[in-house]
């Protein structure tokens, strides 16, 4: 499957944005992720969704703020993020692994299919 994230963009400290993660094929087949990265620094989970959305899990810098939806007839996942922060400034990749369960999962090592990520940028 082919992963494109968007909806990245500038934004200012407690603003809010909408990235979305839109898959090539049935969507409803993979558990999906969210994962950022600044330079230099490892790859951190964000949040995933189970297959038919009934399990999310979130990262702890970002539960609260952030909901995680999917929408499986658009094939898209969805990341609202609320009162953003400039820690939050990152480039933003969503992930897919296929899986026969309701699991989730938060290590960026269990998924096989990556997107291009889109950047956020949050301004104090």
């Amino acid at each position: 499957v082919q992963l494109q994230a968007s909806g990245g963009g500038l934004v200012q400290s407690g603003g809010s944005l909408r990235l979305s993660c839109t898959a090539s094929s049935r969507a409803s087949d993979y558990v999906i992720g969210w994962f950022r990265q600044t330079p230099g620094n490892e790859r951190e989970f964000v949040a995933t969704i189970s297959r038919a959305g009934r399990r999310k899990d979130y990262g702890a810098s970002v539960k609260g703020r952030f909901t995680i939806s999917r929408d499986n007839a658009e094939n898209t996942v969805y990341l609202q993020m609320n009162s953003l922060r400039p820690d939050d400034t990152a480039v933003y990749y969503c992930a897919a692994r296929s899986s026969v369960t309701g699991a989730t999962y938060s290590n960026r090592y269990e998924y096989n299919n990556w997107g291009q990520g889109t950047q956020v940028t949050v301004s104090s």
